[in-house]
């Protein structure tokens, strides 16, 4: 069993790696002209990665609904516990391929937009921000977009060299498609060429319409040769990933759970128990915050179903290594990433064998909706079958 499931995991990547090759995306001119459609551009600055990236699949979406270019703008990475303890902006190639996303809609990085389009097309004393009234209110003439009010804010827009000269506020429309004719007729491209938000155009947890465009988040060549290296070099094949997310403020944020303040659409738990609130699935303390029982229980349930030899583990805290050691008897390796980078955690979780995940965590969506688009299995601590609730759990 194990080694028909070496097998059929060596050839899911090998597939994924060819068809990457023979991938149809246009090569990017090295000169870009401008789009008289227009351009969407956002601060991606709500919550750390898997925040953005839930953002992200929404705001692409977005750009596609209203025919403009995406400015793809770079992820934010906070650095609280290490000096010089200020923001990172990381372009998103360093990450992920821009150019798998133009098999969708029309791309550009933000970097090249303000490089080489917004000299000529945005100049300043030409930058207009867009934002809700109800932003406006946070500004002190009440009337401009609080775009560069605090951080990540300031420091993001800072980051691209911008600033604002004027607002346009708007109110009674969203973002979703049925708002499509207002943002249309509201907003032409002509008098309007550049959309400067201060946030994403998009909902959180990501939209369930908008969930498959995950497909076209594709890891650049960098992140998939020094995963795969340590993957050979850390793990032995089969390995179940987990991903354990019981640090302090996660702790904090499911005492809203066990209080009653949070109901079964908490945070990214749609993902598995389901969108539709009437319908929805109880979302149990165990999905949200797994006791050390749970995560022994569920792990292994998993090493055995899978006969792993590894257990990949991501964590924002305790790892529990030792004890998972003590529980499968040594007999199974346990490794987690010294010192642990996130992008590079996603990227081995997504290539488990089998993934264990935390149903209210878009950390653990981001996983999930990777393994999904390539077919791979995965679970949720409190969920042994995504969809289906274990038995006798109770909040």
């Amino acid at each position: 069993m194990a080694v028909k499931q070496q097998a059929r995991h060596a050839l899911t990547v090998a597939s994924l790696l060819l068809a990457l090759l023979h991938q149809p995306w246009r090569t990017f001119a090295a000169e870009l002209t401008w789009d008289p459609s227009g351009y969407v551009l956002y601060c991606p600055c709500m919550g750390r990665f898997g925040n953005q990236a839930d953002h992200f699949l929404g705001s692409l979406a977005f750009a596609k609904m209203l025919n403009r270019t995406l400015a793809v703008p770079p992820w934010i990475v906070y650095r609280h516990n290490t000096p010089p303890y200020t923001n990172v902006h990381v372009p998103y190639s360093e990450f992920f391929q821009l150019e798998a996303l133009s098999a969708y809609h029309r791309i550009v990085s933000l970097e090249d937009f303000m490089e080489k389009l917004a000299p000529k097309h945005w100049p300043p004393s030409q930058r207009t921000a867009y934002c809700f009234e109800t932003a406006a209110q946070r500004s002190s003439d009440k009337k401009s977009c609080p775009m560069k009010d605090g951080n990540p804010f300031g420091p993001f827009w800072d980051h691209v060299g911008v600033d604002f000269d004027a607002s346009v506020l708007y109110a009674g429309i969203s973002f979703s498609a049925h708002h499509q004719p207002q943002w249309m007729k509201r907003f032409p491209p002509l008098e309007n060429p550049v959309l400067a938000l201060p946030g994403a155009p998009a909902q959180f947890p990501v939209a369930e319409e908008h969930v498959g465009l995950q497909r076209f988040v594709v890891w650049s060549n960098k992140m998939m040769e020094e995963g795969e290296k340590h993957i050979a070099s850390l793990l032995t094949r089969p390995y179940v990933g987990i991903h354990l997310r019981i640090g302090v403020d996660w702790q904090n944020a499911c005492k809203m759970l066990k209080s009653g303040e949070a109901g079964p659409h908490f945070m990214a738990s749609p993902q598995c128990v389901g969108y539709n609130r009437q319908k929805a699935l109880p979302l149990t303390m165990n999905m949200c915050l797994p006791e050390l029982g749970e995560i022994r229980r569920a792990v292994k349930l998993w090493a055995k179903r899978t006969s792993a030899r590894s257990i990949f583990i991501a964590t924002d805290s305790e790892s529990h290594s030792v004890e998972i050691e003590k529980l499968l008897k040594g007999k199974v390796k346990v490794v987690s990433l010294t010192p642990d980078s996130a992008q590079m955690d996603l990227y081995i979780l997504g290539r488990a064998d089998h993934f264990i995940g935390n149903c209210v965590s878009s950390f653990s969506a981001f996983v999930k909706r990777e393994r999904d688009v390539h077919g791979l299995p995965s679970s949720f601590f409190g969920m042994d079958q995504p969809g289906v609730s274990n038995p006798k759990e109770e909040l």
